[in-house]
């Protein structure tokens, strides 16, 4: 496998699966480059969604395609926002609005714990009835003040208490390391040296 489609327009993804899929020499191509548009993301659990954008990239545009869905999933939402993470807020996606919505709701609860999970699923065509998949996760709590420049999403809120830092304040090398995006990854890498393409 030379060539893979990342099914996401996210910058902030693709720069990390990018970096993350370097040491393969596999060349990363964001779907955009085959003017693939984002599809609807239904389904009520990460892996369907991620699942679905897979197929949908690797159909439009000929190549093995990885995909993943990710959110942040609150203690005291019972596992939410989840799916819906990236819409929060409502439309258009906006990240200022979601953990604005975020704070808001959890400023008087005492359980902020949380986590990042992601699943990524990559497949070697369009039908692949093997899809690879892996998972990851990021334990930490929501902050109600931002801290860092760094990464996107929930990051300025997702607090760490082992490090005593959110997700913005961690130079993208350490965050590949220790993140659900950078765990999921890690292991599909596994998964894809033990496969033949």
């Amino acid at each position: 496998m030379q060539k893979l489609v990342i099914a996401s327009g996210n910058a902030g993804k693709l720069r990390e699966i990018r970096h993350l899929l370097e040491p393969l020499g596999i060349e990363v191509l964001p779907q955009s480059a085959f003017n693939i548009t984002e599809i609807e993301e239904p389904h009520c659990t990460f892996v369907e969604n991620a699942l679905a954008k897979a197929r949908h990239a690797s159909k439009s545009s000929g190549l093995p395609a990885l995909a993943d869905d990710s959110g942040i999933c609150v203690n005291a939402l019972n596992g939410g926002p989840g799916v819906y993470s990236a819409r929060y807020a409502g439309e258009p996606k906006s990240d200022e609005r979601n953990n604005q919505k975020l704070v808001d709701v959890l400023r008087n609860q005492a359980d902020r714990g949380a986590h990042y999970y992601c699943v990524m699923v990559l497949v070697r065509h369009a039908d692949d009835p093997q899809p690879i998949i892996a998972d990851g996760a990021w334990h930490g709590e929501i902050t109600l003040e931002p801290r860092g420049e760094e990464g996107f999403g929930y990051d300025p809120y997702f607090f760490l208490p082992d490090l005593g830092k959110t997700g913005a304040q961690l130079p993208m090398e350490q965050k590949n390391r220790i993140s659900h995006r950078g765990k999921a990854l890690t292991r599909l890498v596994e998964r894809i040296r033990e496969e033949t393409f």
